[in-house]
C-alpha cells in the first residue's frame, strides 16, 4: 500500500508519514522544503524499512501539481491512500484589514492546491481501478467561524464542502472519502499565522494542553483502517479543555 501525504515535512504532514511506516505503508511525501524531505526520507527509509519518494513543488501551482504526480504514473507506482494535509493560515484581522496576500496564501493552499491533488490522484485511481481512501484534513474553522478567522475560515468551510462533494462523486468508484477535523493543535500552525513571531505563536497555546500532531495521524491511521464497508464521514477532535474554536479553559 502507498499513501501520498501532501505538506508532509513537519506537523500533521510528518506524524502521518510516521505511523504508516510504522505500519509497512510506502510513502510518497511532498512539500516546498526540499533539504526538509530528503532529511525525512533518509530517517524514515533508515527506521522503518519502507520506501519513501519525495516530491518537492509548490501545491500551489497546478502545472508543478500535475507533473509531479505523473512523474509517479512513469514510474509505475500506483497510490491507494492521499492526504490532503497540506495548509495554512495566515494572519489574523478583520475582513477590512485583511491583506491581500495572506487571502491568496490561504485560498491557493488551501482550496485550489487540495483541488488541483484531489483531481489528479482521483483520476489515478479510477484509471487503476483501485478502490482507494482520501483523507482531507480540515479544521474547526470548517464548522464554525471566529473572529478575525474570516478567510481562513472560509477556505476550511470551502474544505468541509468539498469533502462531501468528493464522497458523493466518487462513490461509484468505491473511492471513501473522509474528513479529520482538528481544534487546537500544537504545530507550527499559529508560527506560521503570525509571520514567525514565536513569542506571539507561544501565547496559543499557554496554560492548556493542546492536541498534538501525533494525535491526528493516530485517528487518520483509524480512519483509514476501517473494514472495507465502513467509511467515515467526518470527525472533529479536540483537546479536552477547548470546546469550540473560541471557549476554552487555561490554568
Amino acid at each position: 500500500m502507498t499513501v501520498l501525504i501532501t505538506g508532509a515535512t513537519s506537523g500533521i504532514g510528518l506524524a502521518c508519514a510516521k505511523i504508516f511506516a510504522k505500519h509497512g505503508y510506502n510513502l510518497v511525501l511532498t512539500g516546498r522544503r526540499k533539504d526538509r524531505l530528503q532529511q525525512i526520507k533518509t530517517e524514515i527509509e533508515k527506521e522503518y524499512h519502507v520506501n519513501v519518494l519525495t516530491l518537492n513543488f509548490d501545491i500551489r501551482d497546478h502545472q508543478q501539481c500535475e507533473e509531479a504526480i505523473q512523474s509517479l504514473s512513469r514510474d509505475n507506482v500506483k497510490l491507494d491512500i492521499l492526504i490532503n494535509n497540506a495548509g495554512l493560515a495566515a494572519g489574523l484581522s478583520t475582513l477590512q484589514e485583511g491583506k491581500l496576500e495572506h487571502w491568496e496564501t490561504m485560498i491557493d493552499t488551501n482550496i485550489k492546491g487540495l483541488l488541483y491533488i484531489s483531481r489528479i490522484v482521483s483520476r489515478l485511481m479510477i484509471e487503476n481501478r483501485i478502490k482507494g481512501h482520501i483523507i482531507n484534513i480540515g479544521s474547526i474553522a470548517g464548522k464554525e467561524v471566529y473572529p478575525n478567522g474570516n478567510v481562513y475560515c472560509a477556505s476550511k468551510h470551502a474544505v468541509d464542502a468539498l469533502n462531501k462533494a468528493m464522497r458523493i462523486d466518487l462513490l461509484p468508484h468505491q473511492i471513501k472519502v473522509s474528513a479529520v477535523n482538528p481544534g487546537m493543535v500544537e504545530t507550527e500552525f499559529s508560527l506560521v499565522r503570525f509571520d514567525g513571531d514565536a513569542e506571539r505563536a507561544k501565547k496559543v497555546y499557554e496554560g492548556l494542553k493542546p492536541l498534538a500532531a501525533e494525535d491526528i495521524a493516530e485517528t487518520v491511521f483509524w480512519v483509514v483502517n476501517r473494514p472495507s464497508h465502513v467509511n467515515i464521514n467526518d470527525i472533529v477532535i479536540m483537546p479536552t479543555a477547548q470546546a469550540t474554536s473560541t471557549i476554552n479553559i487555561r490554568n
